[in-house]
């Protein structure tokens, strides 16, 4: 399963967005992002994996390791794999209680995201955000 999200962190990605004046370079640099995310082997994608209510297929596989948890993802839209990568630098290598305490609504304001996504592209990041809480939940 991925380690990406355990060495960069939620913290980084919003200093590093910072620095960059229009979205033009912070869309450039969400979607670099989404190039360092491990490929997810053809064998995960499928439906048991899909996650609902994105534009863009995406798959996401959990794992756990004592109380960690570990997500690999990855989709067909390269901005798409970026938003997974800021997602999994919230979430991957926590425990079920660090997913469920973070404030990810906190995050996604600090980076101004949402204001810039479109309207489905938003509610596809807010259901991988919600299947990683659920399954969050499911590991307690």
């Amino acid at each position: 399963m991925s380690e990406f999200g355990t060495e960069i962190t939620s913290a980084d990605i919003i200093d590093t967005l910072g620095f960059f004046d229009g979205w033009e370079d912070r869309y450039k640099y969400i979607i670099d992002l989404g190039k360092e995310l491990p490929p997810l082997d053809d064998s995960y994608k499928i439906e048991q994996y899909l996650v609902r209510g994105c534009q863009s297929q995406v798959w996401l596989v959990s794992e756990q390791r004592g109380d960690t948890l570990y997500f690999a993802a990855d989709s067909d839209a390269f901005i798409v794999k970026g938003l997974l990568a800021v997602v999994l630098a919230a979430y991957n290598g926590k425990t079920p209680a660090e997913i469920e305490a973070f404030d990810i609504a906190a995050y996604f304001d600090d980076l101004n995201l949402l204001n810039h996504l479109s309207a489905t592209r938003g509610n596809g990041l807010k259901s991988m955000v919600q299947r990683i809480q659920r399954i969050a939940q499911e590991a307690r």
